[in-house]
């Protein structure tokens, strides 16, 4: 198939970021936009298994969804080789819920009050509650997924949930550690977000029955486009405004994350901008943001990010060439686009 040539540079769009959002998303889920209701519904109706004393939580929590990225990357990749079934559905509503069970411990563990301008689980019931009912959303997701025809599928799930853990452990190990390398950094963002976009993919092919050949080549788009989607989530923590992305900013320097526009200041500034820079750091205050975007712009952090992303983005569509031309191939690369056009937007 075709694949369109990377590009940095947005479209002519509506003036309105949210409208025009919205537009661009729902263009890229229209082939599926029937198979994400389905997800929908099928994770509201996960609430009746739970114990009535604890089912508000569970609802509040899956109902929390967004976009809906990771479900939509399943039908688009089940489509893609042939065609979606009810085990697709099934699949989709698992990764979504793992993924929410991610959300609930992160937003522990940041100190976030909002997430996609809401209140946070943990804000409104404690830290206690929410630790125990992302526990109860990781559990019940690995009891659906052995509900499959195949083991394979709950093996793969299973893995995946194991590797997502791993890496929020590591990024915890090196949390405040200014010296964290590139391939640090990567390893924990490809263990940590993109292995569920990797799975999404390749269990997406797989329960169409697509060849190997087929299912390796989603999986590579999936961890290059998860990749790319931590480094944009990053950057929007420190180039994007709190209204547009729906969830507290600043938390990645409060809890002394070490991303990307950090590793690019790190390595290209002087001494006396990192001294001053790891003082901000240690010492947190809201205040200094200010100052830390000053030293970040002075060694053009937002500009690098956004290179490494449109880098990542193109592998994800060459990935692409493997695959038989459809509508739903057409939409995992419009799907790059959107991401691409959202990186630039930042900072307006």
């Amino acid at each position: 198939m075709a694949v369109p040539a990377p590009s940095l540079v947005p479209e002519t769009v509506l003036s309105d970021p949210n409208v025009r959002n919205r537009a661009a998303w729902e263009e890229v889920v229209a082939p599926v936009r029937d198979f994400l209701l389905q997800v929908t519904g099928r994770l509201a109706e996960q609430v009746d298994a739970f114990e009535p004393e604890i089912a508000a939580y569970a609802r509040y929590a899956l109902n929390n969804q967004g976009k809906q990225l990771r479900p939509a990357l399943v039908a688009l990749a089940g489509g893609a080789c042939g065609g979606n079934g009810e085990e697709h559905v099934m699949l989709a509503a698992v990764i979504e819920m793992i993924h929410l069970a991610t959300l609930v411990h992160d937003d522990i563990m940041d100190g976030a009050s909002l997430r996609r301008g809401r209140s946070t689980l943990a804000t409104r019931w404690g830290d206690d509650i929410a630790v125990l009912v992302g526990d109860c959303l990781f559990a019940h997701a690995l009891k659906l997924a052995a509900g499959f025809s195949t083991a394979e599928v709950c093996r793969a799930v299973a893995l995946s949930t194991h590797v997502v853990c791993t890496g929020e452990i590591l990024q915890s190990h090196r949390r405040r550690r200014w010296n964290v390398t590139r391939a640090e950094y990567f390893k924990v963002i490809e263990m940590k977000t993109a292995e569920l976009f990797g799975l999404a993919c390749e269990l997406g092919g797989r329960l169409a029955e697509a060849p190997e050949a087929h299912r390796a080549a989603l999986r590579k788009y999936g961890i290059a486009l998860g990749t790319a989607y931590q480094i944009y989530d990053d950057c929007v923590d420190l180039f994007g405004t709190e209204d547009d992305a729906g969830k507290s900013l600043g938390t990645d320097l409060a809890k002394g994350k070490v991303t990307l526009p950090l590793l690019t200041f790190f390595e290209r500034a002087g001494t006396v901008e990192k001294e001053r820079m790891i003082g901000w750091l240690e010492e947190w205050d809201p205040a200094s943001f200010i100052g830390v975007r000053a030293l970040l712009d002075q060694v053009d952090a937002q500009a690098e990010s956004c290179r490494v992303i449109g880098g990542l983005l193109g592998e994800a569509r060459v990935t692409l060439l493997e695959l038989p031309d459809s509508a739903e191939c057409r939409a995992l690369s419009a799907l790059t686009n959107f991401l691409e056009q959202q990186t630039m937007a930042l900072g307006g």
